[in-house]
């Protein structure tokens, strides 16, 4: 006859629910990125937060072609590509100092931020 194995202290002190700040960074020059990315993780390990990434996610690539001229000359086609390059930081249980120095971080043009608190 099997018996259940009681629970310890220890794993009902680790089962506290862990609150995660999820930042997705994108821009379309990765060395404005990178510059973006430091200066979030510096603003969070300033107070003393735990830091998970920067994880690189993958580059995604749109791509246009377009006819060169208007009537004639249908083979004649150029090809445009924009990148956008994706970073996601997660900070785990942040506090409120933490949320309020990223919210009023200024970071330069062209970075789309994302934050979910999951």
């Amino acid at each position: 006859m099997a018996t259940k194995p009681k629970a310890t202290k220890k794993a009902a002190a680790t089962a506290e629910p862990v609150s995660k700040l999820r930042i997705r960074v994108r821009a379309y020059e990765s060395k404005i990125l990178d510059v973006s990315v430091k200066q979030i993780i510096d603003t969070a390990l300033r107070y003393d937060a735990e830091i998970q990434g920067p994880i690189p996610l993958p580059t995604e690539i749109k791509k246009y072609t377009v006819n060169r001229a208007a009537f004639v000359y249908k083979n004649a086609r150029e090809q445009f590509e924009m990148r956008i390059h994706k970073r996601l930081i997660d900070i785990v249980n942040p506090n409120g100092k933490v949320i309020e120095a990223l919210t009023n971080l200024s970071l330069p043009s062209g970075v789309n931020i994302d934050v979910k608190m999951i």
